[in-house]
């Protein structure tokens, strides 16, 4: 893992809200909001791989977006740097833009079908500025692709030729074009073979020990997460519910819907599978449109008080950098 540095964060998000309106009419009038994200706080540190992990349609892939302005929020503060950009113009933001960089899920969506392998990576290098010249442009893009693992000869090959871990190599390769200092991973490798995942997890790795990189890594799948790592933050109906290293999630989570999600990582060892006991939750994660009062996941929780149904808890630090918002947890 990552040594991380304590000291001075390189992003930090604090009371972050997004939310979306839903219209009716010919006048499109608002007459509710979708809150995707309501009100959450984290920090990364350089260097440092934070996860963000939960169900598909908590907002996580909203707060990544948010978190370097591919989004504006609604509200809240998001400091790069010790600045904060959650308000910046987009002339403003500008000078940000080659910092700050987004790996999609589907590397096949997010790359132009008609442009080949050398005209995406080329856009991206002439963007950047520092090279002028076709001879530099061409050399960039030589090594770009040699850094993902990709033959410089595939230049000529277009996105349709190439087989998904190839195109999502292609798509790390021009995130990497602009010498970005954060790359937020929105769940890239959701969409490839687990043979394949392994390595481009891999490839994540090595591309952070060699060019320093930060990553906000965004998944649904809490076994990848962990291995890729080093805090992972457990989101909720639009909320963090636990912030925990990973190197401790297995042994001292303790927001009952992450021991929920622990309890179904599936296990190779028979013995150990034999002697666990799977939590299953009950009910259905309710609408971002008509969140309940209180703590968002007290309708599935069988630990669940009347406090539990009125409060919405906050996060509350137990100390070894754990932070978990339940009431029923002693600090």
């Amino acid at each position: 893992m990552a040594e991380t540095v304590r000291e001075n964060p390189l992003l930090k998000v604090e009371q972050l809200k997004m939310y979306f309106p839903l219209t009716k009419g010919l006048l499109s009038k608002t007459y509710s909001w979708v809150k995707a994200v309501d009100g959450i706080s984290f920090e990364i540190y350089p260097n440092e791989t934070f996860g963000l992990v939960g169900e598909s349609g908590c907002g996580k892939s909203t707060t990544g977006k948010c978190a370097i302005r591919v989004l504006q929020p609604t509200e809240g503060r998001v400091v790069y740097k010790g600045r904060d950009i959650a308000g910046l113009s987009k002339s403003m933001l500008k000078p940000y833009r080659r910092e700050l960089q987004l790996i999609f899920q589907d590397p096949y969506g997010s790359l132009n079908p008609r442009q080949s392998v050398f005209s995406i990576l080329k856009e991206a290098v002439v963007l950047d500025r520092e090279r002028h010249t076709a001879v530099e442009a061409n050399e960039r893009v030589d090594e770009l692709l040699t850094l993902v693992g990709l033959d410089p000869d595939m230049k000529s090959r277009y996105p349709h030729e190439m087989s998904g871990g190839q195109r999502q190599r292609l798509g790390i390769a021009r995130a990497l074009a602009c010498n970005p200092k954060l790359v937020v991973c929105d769940e890239p490798v959701s969409a490839l073979d687990v043979s394949i995942q392994a390595q481009i997890v891999n490839l994540f790795r090595e591309l952070q020990a060699k060019l320093g990189l930060t990553y906000l890594f965004i998944a649904h799948d809490l076994a990848v997460v962990r291995h890729m790592a080093d805090r992972i933050a457990i989101m909720y109906l639009g909320k963090i519910v636990e912030v925990i290293d990973s190197d401790h999630i297995f042994r001292e989570a303790l927001h009952p819907y992450t021991v929920a999600l622990l309890s179904a990582l599936p296990t190779t060892d028979y013995y150990q599978e034999r002697k666990r006991s799977r939590i299953i939750l009950e009910g259905e994660v309710p609408s971002p449109v008509n969140k309940p009062a209180g703590c968002a996941f007290h309708p599935r929780c069988k630990y669940a008080t009347e406090t539990c149904r009125q409060v919405s808890p906050g996060l509350r630090n137990v100390g070894r950098n754990h932070c978990v918002a339940c009431h029923n947890v002693a600090v």
